[in-house]
């Protein structure tokens, strides 16, 4: 057996990905599915009517489920109103827009473990009815820049803070107190943030007026608030991780980071952690203007959360948005985006089904020849039992029977993980065959010859050859009349068993039927020498029937045989016969009995 990789085996799976997908899937479900609680909402509790438009969404927590992800919706599992959110593992939401009034709201929280495969199990939907909206909303104030700020950027937006009953937002920016030569009283709908393009003017002082408003009217009486920018400072954009990749799994403990290079950036600041909301890695930590770090020691089986924020002298990118990846998950297999195909990190095997060996052999010792990390074999018994027989790469089998062999990887993550490889196999004692039996019958070119064999072996058979060919059936076609010697060797070389046979040409002469019925035809069966029969004379003629038992012997000077045997007739059926000459040769054929 060939010698194989020591660490890594790869194989192919056609159209792997979705059938992966849907194993893990299928799995997760398996295994997961029994951890949502029966009642998931805690507030508001499910059914609950008139419930304000404000409220914070809060569930039951779930153990050893680090994150979840709320989504809301007009119907069951609906994400019209919020699409999967991820809350980490914070079990309160508030919704920063408020909820719509009157509205029939469909809540799914979704157990999401990032940890363990970003395994995903949304629970039943839970529902809840908003309260209507019943007066005007009240005046909102600047979120950023905060009132009276100076040497804000003039690329910046504008948010601010959400009001209880708000529908949307009017908004108004100008130069001037009152002023609204920027923006003039637009209606932004339901959004807390405006970008101004073009940017803001520089080293000018900027009034804003944000309007809530409802169904039911304006807010009222609204203060103007105010920022002054500074020179013109062009902040860096965002960029976007190349190695890993955002979503990559299988990557090494100690990756290099590499990210987008970003025109005007003098700086990163990175921060990486076990969740969204940590960082344990990497705590925004000050890079200079390259595009990529040293190497990181990182946990094996484990998502990692990072964050890229380019700066400059004008300050930070604004709004970047945190990537993921995962070091290797256990043994596999894991995908390879850039081929397709399935990683394992479990060794590859190379072994028999059977192992067979001669009788006398045992006890028999035995190496595998495949590269793992350990070895084990162990014996089964016949009520399915295993016994440990050997930790190393070779092992000596007592007797026949029934084993399964183990090889390993040991993976250097959460301690010494085991990958392994097993093989259920059978070690057989072979033994020298046993000609028990030939059987000639005629056919239309020759004669059929069949071996039959005794013994505790896999045999194979040849004739007048010893070196063969061999071939698996014990049945010869259509071979010449004459002498012929036949050979059966067993497989695993414990021995060789021949036979010879004489099977003449004469065989013209004996009938190929008789009817004893009385009727003075062909009621005897007995040899009729041909005219061309030369020398040939017969001492005996012996009747067997088809299971091989002598039944008569006859003179071939007699009349024949009637088809008796002690006074009882025999039924129809073919009969065999054997006739010996007087060269001690053998004549071998079969006729009819016909009633």
């Amino acid at each position: 057996m060939d010698h194989i990789r020591s660490t890594y085996q790869k194989k192919t799976w056609r159209h792997s990905p979705i059938k992966f997908v849907i194993l893990i899937f299928l799995l997760s479900q398996f295994a997961y599915s029994q951890q949502c609680p029966s009642q998931v909402l805690t507030s508001p509790l499910n059914g609950t009517v008139d419930v304000a438009i404000d409220a914070n969404i809060s569930w039951n927590a779930v153990a050893n489920i680090p994150a979840y992800k709320i989504s809301l919706g007009t119907s069951p599992g609906g994400t019209d109103i919020l699409n999967e959110k991820f809350v980490g593992s914070a079990t309160t939401y508030n919704p920063p827009l408020g909820l719509p009034e009157n509205t029939l709201i469909y809540v799914t929280i979704t157990l999401f473990d990032f940890q363990n495969g970003n395994i995903e199990i949304p629970c039943t939907s839970e529902y809840f009815t908003t309260a209507s909206i019943t007066e005007i909303p009240e005046c909102t104030s600047l979120n950023r820049p905060v009132n009276n700020a100076v040497d804000v950027n003039p690329s910046t937006n504008i948010s601010w803070l959400y009001r209880t009953g708000a529908t949307g937002y009017r908004l108004t920016v100008g130069t001037s107190p009152g002023g609204n030569d920027l923006v003039d009283n637009v209606d932004l709908g339901n959004n807390l943030n405006y970008t101004p393009v073009p940017e803001l003017p520089p080293n000018t002082t900027i009034y804003v007026q944000i309007i809530p408003y409802n169904l039911l009217g304006d807010a009222l009486l609204c203060n103007e608030f105010n920022f002054t920018t500074s020179e013109i400072a062009v902040l860096p954009g965002c960029t976007s991780m190349i190695s890993p990749a955002n979503g990559a799994t299988n990557v090494p403990l100690t990756p290099i980071l590499e990210w987008g290079e970003v025109p005007g950036a003098t700086g990163y600041r990175i921060t990486v952690g076990n969740s969204p909301f940590t960082a344990e890695i990497l705590d925004n930590v000050a890079f200079p203007a390259v595009a990529q770090t040293g190497i990181l020691e990182l946990e094996g089986n484990q998502t990692f959360f990072i964050t890229i924020v380019p700066f400059n002298e004008a300050g930070e990118a604004i709004g970047c948005e945190q990537e993921i990846f995962s070091t290797l998950q256990g043994c596999g297999p894991f995908f390879d985006p850039a081929t397709g195909d399935l990683i394992t990190l479990n060794p590859e095997i190379n072994f028999p089904n059977t192992i067979a060996t001669c009788a006398g052999d045992f006890p028999l010792s035995y190496t595998t020849s495949d590269t793992a990390d350990g070895y084990r074999w162990y014996r089964i018994d016949s009520n399915g039992n295993e016994s440990l027989i050997s930790s190393l790469s070779n092992v000596t089998f007592s007797a026949p029977g029934d084993y399964r062999y183990e090889a390993y990887n040991l993976i250097p993550q959460s301690g010494n993980l085991e990958c392994p490889s097993s093989q259920i196999f059978s070690v057989r004692s072979s033994e020298i065959p046993v000609i028990t039996d030939v059987n000639v019958t005629e056919q239309a070119t020759g004669i059929r010859i069949s071996v039959l064999v005794s013994g505790m072996g896999d045999y194979e058979f040849s004739i007048d050859n010893i070196n063969g060919p061999y071939q698996n059936s014990n049945t010869f076609n259509n071979i010449p009349y004459g002498t012929h010697r036949l050979y059966v060797r067993d497989k695993n070389g414990c021995g060789i068993a021949e036979e010879q046979i004489i099977q003449d040409l004469s065989l013209e002469g004996f009938p190929k039927f008789f009817s004893p019925n009385g009727d003075g035809v062909n009621d005897y069966w007995q040899y009729i020498p041909p005219e061309m029969s030369g020398d040939l004379t017969l001492i005996a003629i012996e009747i067997y029937n088809r299971y091989g038992q002598l039944l008569v012997q006859i003179d071939p000077t007699s009349r024949g045989w009637d088809g008796t045997i002690n006074g009882g007739s025999l039924p129809a059926a073919d009969y065999w016969f054997r006739a010996i000459d007087n060269d001690n040769s053998e004549l071998i054929g079969h006729f009819s009995l016909k009633r």
